[in-house]
């Protein structure tokens, strides 16, 4: 008996928190399938990209989304659509844009595959939503960020063409 608890402990133990990061490269994080996620410390100092997504997320997505992805009403609260969306959804959604008719009223996401403002930045956007969705990020300006890398500083020159 003794052997069986001590071996469930171990397996709680061993299990990892979806919530953390799986991975990291150059300042950026990944979950287990590979996918952006965010990393904030037990003082709430939240990585670069996480940082960057609120920025972008302010500058392009506001407007429509309302104040830190809490929806509005014209377009819906983010943070509750990335409960069920996944990743990949989310990228085509974004380039692609959306069309819903549905209740009676049109409701339109435009494709911003050619924004360059919104897709440079679309990884941090997602990680900061991500973040906002499960409640690991409250409202507002993150107190506290992780410097960028230069990994990250030359993926974004290389995106928006000044490298």
């Amino acid at each position: 008996m003794a052997a069986l608890c001590a071996a469930l402990v171990f397996v709680g133990v061993a299990q990892a928190d979806p919530k953390q990061p799986a991975s990291e490269k150059d300042g950026r994080y990944f979950d287990a399938d590979g996918n952006p996620t965010y990393n904030i410390d037990a003082k709430g100092k939240v990585d670069w990209p996480t940082y960057s997504g609120f920025q972008r997320y302010n500058a392009e997505c506001l407007r429509c989304h309302g104040p830190d992805g809490m929806g509005s009403s014209y377009a819906p609260a983010l943070i509750d659509s990335l409960k069920t969306l996944d990743y990949a959804t989310f990228l085509a959604t974004v380039a692609q844009g959306r069309k819903n008719l549905a209740g009676g009223q049109e409701k339109v996401m435009p494709s911003l595959g050619e924004d360059k403002n919104v897709m440079c930045y679309l990884d941090d956007i997602y990680t900061y939503l991500r973040a906002r969705s499960d409640d690991a990020l409250g409202r507002n300006r993150p107190a506290d960020h992780a410097s960028k890398s230069a990994a990250w500083q030359a993926a974004q020159d290389s995106c928006m063409g000044t490298s």
